[in-house]
């Protein structure tokens, strides 16, 4: 298990790039299982999590080609059905929660498709229903394999995937784009309402469109999809990461610091750049880019009649839960106090334990909610030894290291890694102090 060792109190200054979305990346190239022609992706965050899909795919038979870096074309005009109904492809597929995206184009192409209870991040329950009511709405018949611990979706044979009206038991990014996979090529109109509208999810439009599929309603939770008979190949762009972006943000926060994100899409970032400013932190637009100033101090703001602000989770166009554990970190060194709701998941709050070693004041209330209360700077951090627990408390975990008072490691950063490509070496760019061991 690899670790991070951070020197803590050095101020950062310089220009940052964020990588490729991530959550982008695994739907879009899942996509290519869609079609047996060539589809090009570009800015694809060469992170362990997209990695890994990218391993699963070519043990199904994709070809792939990495033309430089972040620059990938897929061909699925060959792919192993045994192998993709074979006990292996469901226990890697168990191990990497990406690989629920690949469900959808397989069931809608191939007329089958395994649904192993997904991996990756340890932050509570992740219901996969919507998923699956969502594929047996357009008529795919379900059963579950008690010994390989999967459901098992498939098309009856003589019959297709058929389109229909459905209304979703929740704004699931995921789902929506596993249903959005499948309803492409299922004859006949499907109507996915309360679906997500994440630039995720509008950016799988984008590249399923330039395939050749036929979708209206791109940016609202009303999608309608006519079903084609086959799609063909195409280019696409992945946006940059707004969780990279709301990361570096807290990082010059935390930190006292000045710094400019470059190229970060800012028209696709919603409402993160006014979350962080609610926390006092003055970032600037200039073009596409984010300046972030240095300042003495952070206020948060309080409601206009003067309770205490509350941060909360909310499905797209508000804040992304994914920023919740940066946002956390960075109330502990502004003035005032907060309460962060995390909404979605009952476990990712847990990780406040090492903050509260490290000198922050935090009150956790319950699984799903925090209060903190600011030091503005008057009091540091102390160094600590942690370990890991997802990709977003450890990012959390290191920005509360590099402003920390004394060296503190981090364990299991293969959690990191998920998510943030070579983070440590683009962070000493800008001044911080991590050596990986």
């Amino acid at each position: 298990m690899s670790s991070f060792v951070i020197e803590g109190g050095h101020r950062l200054s310089g220009a940052i790039r964020p990588q490729g979305a991530k959550n982008e990346a695994l739907e879009v190239i899942s996509a290519c299982l869609l079609t047996s022609e060539e589809v090009t992706i570009s800015n694809v965050p060469e992170i362990l999590d997209v990695r890994n899909l990218i391993l699963l795919l070519e043990g199904m038979g994709v070809k792939v080609t990495r033309h430089e870096k972040g620059k990938y074309t897929f061909k699925a005009d060959d792919i192993d059905l045994e192998y993709v109904e074979s006990e292996e492809f469901v226990r890697k597929c168990a191990a990497l929660r990406g690989s629920v995206m690949v469900v959808g184009p397989l069931l809608a192409r191939f007329g089958s498709a395994w649904f192993p209870k997904p991996g990756g991040d340890k932050i509570g329950r992740r219901r996969v229903d919507t998923h699956i009511s969502g594929m047996v709405s357009l008529g795919a018949e379900l059963s579950y394999d008690s010994d390989r611990k999967a459901f098992f979706l498939h098309v009856p044979e003589g019959r297709h995937l058929e389109g229909r009206y459905m209304l979703l038991d929740e704004a699931s990014v995921t789902g929506t784009a596993n249903i959005l996979m499948a309803a492409v090529l299922a004859e006949g109109t499907t109507t996915i309402y309360n679906a997500a509208c994440e630039p995720y999810i509008q950016q799988l439009c984008s590249l399923l469109s330039a395939m050749g599929a036929k979708i209206s309603g791109r940016g609202s939770n009303l999608l309608t999809v006519e079903g084609v008979a086959g799609l063909h190949g195409a280019a696409h762009v992945i946006l940059p990461d707004m969780i990279e972006v709301g990361s570096f943000i807290g990082m010059a926060a935390m930190n006292s610091s000045s710094i400019t994100i470059k190229d970060v899409s800012y028209g696709d970032l919603g409402i993160i750049p006014d979350s962080f400013r609610r926390l006092g932190i003055n970032l600037e637009q200039r073009g596409d880019d984010i300046f972030v100033p240095e300042q003495d101090s952070y206020v948060i703001e309080s409601f206009l009649d003067g309770s205490i602000m509350t941060i909360a989770d909310a499905p797209w166009p508000g804040l992304t839960p994914d920023l919740l554990s940066v946002m956390l970190v960075v109330a502990t060194q502004c003035r005032g106090s907060v309460l962060i709701h995390q909404k979605m998941f009952e476990s990712r709050l847990f990780f406040v334990d090492r903050l509260i070693d490290m000198g922050a004041q935090i009150i956790l209330c319950d699984p799903h909610r925090a209060v903190v209360i600011g030091h503005d700077h008057k009091f540091q951090l102390k160094a600590n030894n942690m370990l890991s627990p997802d990709i977003r408390a450890g990012i959390a975990l290191l920005i509360a290291a590099m402003s920390a008072s004394g060296t503190s490691v981090i364990g299991n950063i293969e959690q990191i890694d998920r998510g943030y490509e070579d983070i440590d070496i683009r962070l000493n760019a800008l001044g911080a102090c991590i050596a990986r061991q």
